[in-house]
């Protein structure tokens, strides 16, 4: 061990199941040896980050939408009346909708 050229040793637990998968990486990389493919992947491995920020503001905007738009809906059904300014009301909402949409799918190229 004095005459390694890499004296530092660092374990992982895992278990069976995961295991498996690494060893089923390691068969389609066509290695056996584990230790240069656990170096290989922890120095060079990719990290994905996702951010999901714009996606939640975009869902809580939704929301308040669905919100406002189930309120004229509850006011529409225990009145029997429909007034122009919910119907407004209803378009502006869907306008928004649209408006959001547009920003994701633009934000998203």
């Amino acid at each position: 061990m004095a005459n390694r050229k890499r004296p530092i040793v660092l374990r992982v637990p895992v278990t069976a199941e995961e295991r498996e998968v690494i060893e089923k990486k390691m068969a389609q990389l066509h290695t056996k040896n584990f230790s240069a493919y656990a170096r290989k992947m922890l120095i060079d491995g990719y990290i994905i980050n996702v951010d999901h920020s714009d996606i939640r503001a975009q869902t809580a905007e939704l929301q308040k939408i669905g919100v406002n738009v189930n309120q004229i809906a509850k006011r529409i059904n225990s009145t029997g009346t429909v007034y122009a300014q919910d119907v407004e009301d209803i378009k502006g909402a869907l306008a928004e909708i649209w408006q959001l949409q547009r920003y994701g799918l633009l934000k998203a190229r």
